[in-house]
């Protein structure tokens, strides 16, 4: 938001957030997210927000209440999966690189080019030669995004091990979750020293004066979202653009059109 005018919050109670006023907040903020997403457009703005973190910290919440009440054909949303077999040959960059932003549009990546800092290289998915290519070129490659003319943000969810268990165990008691715990995040259970110390040493080298890493504590999960949409905002000096308001005219009525009955149409059953 424009660094002259912020939202800030009606009341500042660290202790705990409750429903009606988390929802009055991301109400405020999707609002200007609204606004923002104007201002990208209209200034042809190019801008890509990165989203880390380890499994079930809450990336997920936040780009789906950022995207939530935005045009999609200007806020996409990416989170691809594992590469093919051709995408493996390629430089590593080259499938994130199709799906960056172009003038007027914004890209959330629900993860990232930081795969091969964090999940490949714990894994051992990728080279020891490949992981330290990475730490080598990344600076370097977001450094030509800059250039480029993106504004580039980048979020690292930070939770505790005893929340991500608690995470973990919900969603196995949840029908509707439980597919978000995959094969892989079981696994990442019993290495949670080696994820600290690939982020660690991916920080060391990623996280520049040009293109900073934003951690966000993320234990609660609504206080995460609300402080994340409140930062992003922050991040780019946008105004709210003058719009005419719309004036609905009476319905031309269309006297010589007989429509067929709606009977002759196959209408589901209503159950509800």
């Amino acid at each position: 938001m424009s660094k002259n005018k912020q939202i800030e919050p009606e009341v500042s109670d660290k202790r705990k957030i409750g429903n009606k006023f988390y929802e009055k907040e991301l109400h405020k903020l999707q609002i200007e997210l609204v606004k923002l997403q104007e201002w990208i457009q209209h200034k042809g703005l190019k801008v890509v927000v990165i989203f880390e973190g380890r499994d079930a910290a809450g990336k997920g919440g936040v780009i789906k209440r950022i995207s939530q009440c935005l045009n999609p054909r200007i806020c996409r949303v990416v989170a691809l999966g594992t590469p093919t077999e051709r995408e493996k040959k390629q430089w590593y960059f080259q499938r994130y690189v199709a799906h960056l932003p172009a003038a007027g549009e914004m890209v959330l990546f629900d993860r990232s080019w930081y795969n091969r800092a964090g999940v490949e290289h714990v894994m051992g998915f990728c080279l020891e030669e490949e992981y330290q290519e990475f730490m080598r070129s990344c600076p370097e490659f977001e450094r030509m995004l800059l250039r480029s003319g993106i504004i580039l943000i980048k979020y690292w969810f930070s939770v505790s091990d005893e929340e991500q268990e608690n995470r973990f165990r919900a969603r196995i008691d949840d029908p509707t979750k439980r597919w978000k715990l995959s094969p892989m995040d079981i696994l990442s259970r019993d290495k949670w020293i080696d994820y600290s110390k690939a982020k660690d040493e991916m920080f060391k080298y990623t996280d520049t004066k040009q293109s900073p890493w934003y951690v966000v504590p993320a234990d609660n999960k609504k206080r995460a979202r609300l402080n994340c949409i409140h930062h992003l905002l922050q991040q780019i000096d946008y105004k709210e653009l003058f719009r005419e308001k719309i004036k609905l005219k009476p319905r031309k009525k269309g006297h010589k059109y007989v429509r067929p009955p709606f009977s002759e149409q196959t209408i589901i059953p209503e159950i509800y």
